[in-house]
């Protein structure tokens, strides 16, 4: 019951991060953008947060600035895509190559240092419950406000004004912009938003998760957390459970390289990646259901007075 309990720990941990890069995306494609970047801004945030960290002992300022780190890098994105009007896809590529490069290059002097002692953190009375204690209340707090953030995001989105003016700006920039909204400003507040969620996953990643630095250490979350918002039909909650259920994929190899399983460990590390392909083909195998759900001018430029 140990190993089962330590599985589920091990697994809100892992989906944490997906979840927190994935509500980002979800951010910006409900206002029309399509961000490929999201890899190359986890890892400038992940060395970002980790540079913080060994500085100053402190999660949460790491956290802020690998949160800083992923909006510069998304406000930059955003310039380029919603005023310069260039290739929104073309772009985003281009910001996962750059961010993996400069990381690979800020990153050079801390690959041989250390964060300090890390803090364990227990709920009182909650934590000393046999198999539920040790797996749902010994995180990081930061799992829990993830929890709560999508909770609230769901709320802003189905049940405010301004998350209303978002989702309307994502259907219909045109009818938007007729109505008198700015639609180009916020489409760059929700990218930068979106970018800053990126960078505190990246920073989870570096101070929570590992905790270390080590070059391409996302290793391809940010593509997971892309596909992710599909998989979930661009829905808070279901990017949550999706998360979870990619993290415990992940976790599941280590389970069983760790039993013994007599299975290829090239192969274990490759089921996140297999499993993610498996729910994209299901999932497009019902075209209508994506469009029903998808916001209709995702990926769609737009162009004021014209």
């Amino acid at each position: 019951m140990d190993t089962y309990a330590l599985l589920l720990a091990a697994t809100l941990n892992a989906g944490t991060v997906l979840a927190i890069a994935g509500l980002g995306l979800l951010v910006n494609e409900r206002a029309g953008i399509v961000n490929l970047g999201a890899e190359g801004m986890m890892l400038v945030a992940a060395i970002a947060g980790f540079a913080t960290g060994v500085h100053t002992g402190s999660d949460w300022l790491a956290f802020g600035a690998g949160a800083l780190a992923g909006a510069t890098m998304a406000a930059a994105f955003g310039v380029l895509v919603i005023w310069l009007n260039t290739n929104q896809y073309a772009t985003g590529l281009a910001l996962s190559l750059f961010g993996s490069g400069f990381s690979a290059f800020v990153g050079i002097r801390y690959t041989q240092e250390r964060l300090g002692t890390r803090p364990h953190f227990a709920i009182p009375g909650l934590s000393d419950i046999p198999f539920f204690g040790p797996a749902l209340f010994r995180q990081h707090p930061m799992v829990y406000l993830t929890i709560l953030f999508t909770l609230g995001l769901a709320w802003f989105l189905y049940r405010s004004r301004a998350g209303l003016v978002l989702r309307a700006v994502g259907e219909s920039p045109e009818s938007a912009h007729a109505l008198g909204y700015p639609v180009r400003r916020i489409r760059l507040l929700a990218v930068t938003c979106g970018g800053a969620l990126c960078g505190v996953a990246g920073a989870y990643i570096s101070v929570v998760y590992t905790p270390l630095w080590v070059e391409g250490m996302v290793a391809g979350k940010g593509w997971i957390a892309l596909a992710l918002t599909t998989f979930a039909t661009w829905r808070p909650s279901r990017v949550l459970l999706g998360a979870y259920l990619f993290g415990g994929v992940t976790m599941l190899q280590f389970h069983l390289q760790g039993e013994g399983v007599a299975i290829s460990s090239q192969l274990l590390t490759m089921l996140p990646y297999l499993a993610t392909i498996v729910v994209l083909v299901l999932i497009s195998r019902n075209p209508v259901w994506i469009r029903t759900n998808m916001p209709a001018s995702l990926g769609k430029p737009f162009f004021p007075g014209r």
